[in-house]
């Protein structure tokens, strides 16, 4: 078996526009066009070659039952648990573009240990959105 490459992840959601906001509005992510034929909400991001999937629950509470108790503040702190990631040219100006939309930062900015400076917050449903930035990308 050869894997090629990640094409998307997917997240489930409780509110769709109040995730599109934020993966959208106040990260600037590229929305993309859905497949017609699905029939649960949902909104698609491209980031590079890849994209995130957002799924609506379907469920009221269903959200919570995947991301049941969230994290510790000494594990948002590490960056310890589920979390998905994106490189970026400058870490200063994703935290004051998350400051400015009120969007607290839970861990960092904080070295890695091998040059990369690395900072997260959590989305609207806890989950934990990690920005780093290689030391050649300043």
């Amino acid at each position: 078996m050869e894997i090629r490459k990640l094409d998307h992840a997917a997240l489930l959601v409780k509110d769709i526009e109040r995730s599109r906001r934020f993966y959208g509005k106040i990260l600037g992510l590229e929305e993309i066009p859905r497949p017609q034929s699905f029939s649960f909400p949902g909104a698609w991001f491209r980031i590079g070659s890849q994209e995130l999937h957002l799924i609506g629950e379907a469920e009221a509470g269903r959200t919570k039952q995947v991301q049941p108790g969230g994290y510790r503040p000494d594990e948002l702190e590490r960056g310890y648990g589920a979390h998905i990631a994106f490189a970026v040219n400058d870490l200063q100006l994703v935290q004051q573009q998350m400051r400015s939309n009120k969007i607290e930062i839970v861990g960092g900015p904080r070295p890695r240990g091998d040059g990369v400076m690395q900072m997260y917050v959590c989305d609207p449903d806890g989950y934990v959105v990690e920005f780093f930035v290689w030391p050649t990308m300043n």
